[in-house]
């Protein structure tokens, strides 16, 4: 299968939301509202200070995507790059997708020279991710992530 790994566009922002629609409603039953969704895309595009998209490509669709978002580490001097919001579509999955991806934000990673590691997160339920995020080389933090609604 011919996949290619880029860095998404603003031109991608409505299949971008599109797919964050599928996957809050696939991984978590929620609802989310359609303009708010394409306004959360717009936003990261907006404001190159919050991280970015990278998408697959297959036979011109867009079959996956991720968005990478940073935190500082004082103790590295340097940043952590958090995978965030990876969905690959239905018909594209257990083909590598998500794989390549990987392997296109590793080496990115690598040539920005002041990443100091990748991170995410996990839904304890989402047994299929945790076991493709082990493949990748992850493994579980001595962290426990806490959250607070505003």
């Amino acid at each position: 299968m011919d996949v290619t790994v880029r860095k998404a566009m603003e031109d991608d922002a409505a299949v971008i939301s599109g797919n964050n629609i599928r996957m809050a409603y696939e991984t978590e039953g929620r609802v989310l509202d359609a303009d708010t969704a394409l306004k959360g895309v717009l936003g990261l595009f907006e404001d190159e200070s919050r991280g970015f998209y990278i998408v697959a490509e297959c036979k011109g669709e867009i079959a996956g995507q991720c968005m990478i978002t940073y935190e500082w580490s004082d103790w590295n001097c340097g940043s952590y790059w958090w995978i965030q919001s990876v969905y690959v579509r239905e018909d594209f999955r257990r083909k590598g997708i998500f794989r390549k991806i990987y392997e296109f934000i590793a080496e990115l990673s690598v040539s920005e020279g002041d990443v100091c590691g990748l991170r995410l997160y996990v839904d304890d339920d989402n047994l299929n991710a945790i076991e493709v995020y082990g493949r990748m080389g992850f493994s579980r933090s001595h962290y426990l992530m806490f959250e607070k609604g505003l």
